[in-house]
């Protein structure tokens, strides 16, 4: 899998506004994928300047630890809402291809389309890599949504400038919803149903607890 050496990255914000545009463009927001093997989840913390991308491939659909990696790189994009997939994607990128065993799927912490220009890192990754991905984000970034029953598996769906970009989801009754969105190569429906089935008893799915317990604490939660 290529690297982030392999990518141009932005130096200011309209080559990034620029990029988000051409990626946009390229995403699949429909199922275009076969067996899913293996779920990888990704999420990035911070260590003084550098970003610590983690990934960490479940086996589905037993969701077994199959392989994991973290890289740290060095950030080089200022802190811009909206912008955060140009500081945290070069480190992930380089996690990805560190692997030994390469997912069939990518579950994000963080947003697909459900974003200002419809390219969150889900989105960003997706296309770079050409893997499915999903958005699975724990905090709104745009959109409002309607009630949410306080069900297993309920969900209602985001709205922004009266287009669906995702949907409120809930995991886990009495705890807040997350928030799922196409990345690429998958559609929301079909995004919704794979969160589900990757979450135990925890309100995040396990891909991607593992992989914030990983970049957080330098280890996967038992």
């Amino acid at each position: 899998m290529k690297t982030s050496a392999d990518h141009p990255w932005p130096a200011d914000l309209d080559e990034a506004r620029a990029i988000q545009e051409q990626i946009r463009a390229q995403v699949i927001p429909h199922d275009a994928f076969g067996l899913i093997r293996a779920v990888a989840g990704v999420d990035t913390g911070y260590s003084g300047d550098s970003a610590l991308a983690a990934v960490v491939v479940l086996a589905f659909p037993s969701l077994q630890v199959l392989d994991y990696t973290i890289a740290r790189k060095q950030v080089s994009f200022p802190y811009v809402p909206g912008y955060l997939s140009f500081r945290e994607a070069p480190a992930v990128l380089d996690a990805l291809a560190s692997l030994r065993i390469l997912p069939d799927l990518l579950i994000c912490d963080g947003h697909g389309l459900a974003h200002p220009r419809r390219c969150g890192i889900a989105c960003h990754l997706g296309v770079l890599t050409g893997l499915p991905s999903i958005g699975c984000a724990k905090s709104l970034l745009v959109g409002t949504h309607g009630p949410l029953p306080d069900v297993r598996g309920a969900w209602t769906p985001l709205r922004h400038h009266d287009e669906v970009v995702g949907a409120a989801l809930c995991t886990r009754p009495g705890a807040r919803p997350v928030y799922v969105s196409v990345g690429h190569r998958i559609s929301l429906e079909t995004a919704i149903q794979f969160v589900m089935a990757c979450v135990t008893r925890y309100r995040l799915p396990e891909p991607t607890r593992a992989a914030d317990a990983l970049a957080s604490h330098g280890r996967i939660p038992r």
